[in-house]
């Protein structure tokens, strides 16, 4: 005889995640003081930024691990390439098991002079195993204006292996994505003339109003004269002042970027339902509103008999017989009623004391949002 009980939940995130959760939430039920942080670490100068560059290239050295034979935009491309030092193959005739056709990446740093080396990434682009003790051809990197701005070779690093044989194989990590610190040379400089300039721009990370008038404000008082105005929500422009035109300009851009201010920010709860993950923002504040929560518990229970056989012609003496009961178990409705302009944070630590599931707290913060007890932004992600 035996037993088999299984209770199964209406929501199955376990309550690890639901402590993670409400540990980001109980956080917010303390008022925090907002901290002053610096211009640079909330808005970039416009023109001083990292350009995208990418190239196709072909790694070799590879022991069996590249493309096999019917990756044909390598054998093509492997053909083209040694077509250029004067030997004519067909590419059908090609073996390429110890190559293999990639993606080369890098991020052209502001200001970057011809010379100057760059990181590189690089991908598998077919069916490679690994890239382990591959060495990279010269592959010219374009920017989006199709001009070859970097060249880039050498020995890739990879951060895992492949490794295995009959039928048995071990991967670590990406072994078909690999670095190459230093990898690439600058040949072509972003034409940028950084000390022409006659106004710089302020781009904002978060578009925000009051934000903004705050940095205005800021760079006026530092200046004691109206130099700063707002373009918009997100957008700052200052006329540079004549005293730093030219050769003080990187000293005027060292002064703006340390001023700091008191950002502002909207009211706004991010619920990322995969994980159970809520992050809500400490100026979320919901209005009177009652919530109930319930739970229901499935239980199946099973049991095994021995009866008697029934006494035919060559019947056992005896046969199992399986019994089962099934039952459902709802607890008891728990409701209760939010005070007037209570925060997110204490209601936190009612649903922590309920013991209620992050996939419960998101619906009951949709519900809440839906009934406009909420008045904040409910970001999915």
């Amino acid at each position: 005889m035996g037993k088999a009980v299984t209770h199964y939940h209406r929501d199955p995130v376990t309550r690890i995640g639901l402590t993670l959760a409400l540990l980001f939430i109980g956080v917010l039920s303390t008022p925090l003081t907002a901290q002053q942080v610096r211009i640079k670490d909330i808005a970039n100068l416009e023109g001083v930024r990292d350009n995208m560059l990418t190239g196709y290239g072909i790694v070799v050295g590879l022991n069996g691990t590249g493309d096999k034979d019917q990756t044909r935009f390598t054998t093509q491309t492997l053909a083209n390439a040694l077509s250029k030092s004067g030997i004519k193959l067909d590419p059908t005739n090609i073996k390429v098991a110890n190559v293999a056709m990639v993606l080369v990446q890098a991020e052209l740093p502001p200001f970057a002079r011809n010379g100057h080396r760059i990181d590189i990434q690089v991908s598998s682009l077919g069916d490679a195993k690994s890239l382990q003790g591959g060495t990279l051809l010269v592959t010219e990197l374009k920017a989006v204006d199709n001009k070859t701005y970097a060249l880039a070779q050498g020995a890739i690093s990879v951060g895992g292996y492949s490794a295995g044989g009959n039928g048995s194989s071990v991967i670590q990590n990406h072994p078909t994505v690999g670095t190459i610190p230093n990898g690439a040379i600058v040949e072509r400089e972003v034409p940028f003339d950084f000390l022409t300039l006659d106004r710089l721009h302020y781009i904002f990370y978060q578009e925000d109003f009051t934000t903004m008038d705050r940095a205005v404000a800021a760079v006026n008082e530092m200046f004691g004269s109206s130099f700063a105005r707002p373009l918009n929500s997100r957008t700052m422009q200052v006329v540079i002042p004549p005293e730093f035109q030219g050769n003080n300009l990187v000293a005027l851009v060292a002064r703006i970027e340390n001023l700091t201010l008191r950002p502002d920010q909207a009211a706004k709860i991010v619920i990322n339902e995969r994980t159970g993950t809520i992050i809500i923002g400490q100026k979320v504040v919901v209005e009177s509103v009652a919530i109930s929560h319930g739970d229901i518990t499935i239980q199946i229970q099973t049991e095994n008999l021995a009866v008697p056989g029934g006494g035919q012609v060559n019947a056992p003496p005896t046969v199992n017989q399986q019994n089962t009961d099934t039952q459902v178990l709802e607890e008891p409705g728990r409701v209760f009623v939010t005070k007037q302009s209570v925060t997110l944070g204490q209601i936190a630590e009612t649903l922590n004391a309920l013991k209620v599931s992050p996939r419960d707290i998101i619906s009951i913060l949709q519900a809440m949002k839906e009934a406009g007890a909420i008045h904040a932004e409910l970001k999915l992600i």
